[in-house]
């Protein structure tokens, strides 16, 4: 018989992640494997908790449920992305479509796990979004566009826009490489490193890039190369 995961040494150091979810005994399963493995868990078990303690905590990872009382997992990350707080979220649920899985990413998701799941690979899907923070480098700068992966910040005409864990990976990988062209295949590895991302979710993110730090000014910097992939051009 294998070992009870539980047993295992703990390998995380006070990571705090917020369990967003109203089925209780899923809830429960999910903090008690996480707080064995070391982390700090805090639960909220319907939507407007949750968004409340989203914003005011300081969290290092979300796991959100998508069908929540009160106020569901798509609106909850759409509001806290519009209030500013780039927290990698996973989002949890029964529905394993492509188009709801956009939707997810669309609203602010940086990865989606669909019910059911094994714990050890939640687990794993939240290092891969926290080992992404922390090997994050200095400021990085092009034209008039820079980020900030610390604080996963990016600005531009004076304006400044707070970016999910996936929009920024997405956004550094173009910055780094920048005129040259960077592939689909390596913007996915960029973002999901585990190997669990597609090119329809990659758009997604970019179009979301766009609009934030495209659509409001004239000189469009994040150029699609058709069948290649995309790159980052300075404003003249």
């Amino acid at each position: 018989m294998s070992a009870d995961p539980r047993a295992i040494e703990k390998t995380v150091d006070g990571l705090k992640v917020l369990i967003v979810e109203d089925q209780h005994d899923l809830a429960a399963s999910i903090w008690d494997f996480l707080e064995h493995r070391g982390y700090e868990v805090d639960h909220a078990a319907d939507g407007e908790t949750g968004l409340a303690r989203a914003i005011d905590g300081r969290f290092d990872a979300i796991v959100l449920d998508l069908g929540l009382p009160r106020l569901d997992g798509l609106a909850l990350c759409r509001s806290l992305r519009e209030a500013g707080r780039g927290v990698p979220v996973l989002m949890l649920t029964a529905r394993d479509t492509l188009d709801d899985k956009l939707r997810g990413y669309a609203e602010g998701a940086d990865d989606y796990m669909v019910k059911p799941f094994a714990m050890r690979e939640l687990e794993a899907r939240i290092r891969v979004l926290q080992r992404r923070g922390r090997d994050a480098d200095a400021a990085l700068q092009a034209g008039d566009l820079s980020y900030d992966p610390r604080s996963m910040l990016a600005a531009r005409g004076g304006k400044s826009f707070a970016l999910t864990r996936a929009q920024g990976q997405i956004l550094l990988a173009l910055m780094r490489n920048a005129p040259n062209v960077v592939s689909h295949a390596k913007l996915i590895e960029a973002v999901w490193s585990d190997g669990g991302g597609e090119a329809a979710a990659l758009h997604t993110h970019v179009y979301e890039l766009r609009v934030l730090l495209d659509r409001p000014f004239g000189h469009q910097m994040i150029q699609s190369v058709r069948g290649l992939g995309y790159r980052l051009m300075a404003a003249p």
